[in-house]
């Protein structure tokens, strides 16, 4: 899986709201559905980021210069503990008969 060439970044204890298009990874007519699941895959054990309020998008976001419709992005909250350099990936159910899973990867820096 490649990452996402952006990097999002918060400072120690802060929490940034992150939103991750897959508009280009989604078959026509193809949309998000139920609630996405994101993980921290790299560095900090225990676990050092906190991640919440997971959803699909409700309404148009526009996303590195590209409107997104409702349903095809996902949103979430993210807070780091410990500065670093992390990788999480991002995974959602489709409306797709049959369903399947779309995902990604994005980097997330914390700093001091």
């Amino acid at each position: 899986m490649a990452d996402a060439p952006q990097i999002h970044r918060a400072k120690i204890n802060k929490a940034t709201n992150i939103s991750v298009s897959f508009l280009n990874g989604l078959d026509s007519g193809e949309l998000l559905t139920g609630t996405p699941v994101v993980t921290q895959v790299s560095a900090g054990s225990p676990q050092e980021l906190t991640i919440s309020n997971e959803i699909v998008n409700t309404s148009a976001l526009t996303i590195n210069g590209l409107s997104n419709a409702a349903g095809q992005a996902v949103q979430f909250a993210v807070t780091g503990s410990v500065a670093g350099l992390y990788k999480l990936d991002v995974y959602c159910a489709t409306d797709a008969t049959p369903s399947q899973d779309r995902g990604g990867r994005i980097l997330f820096e914390v700093y001091a």
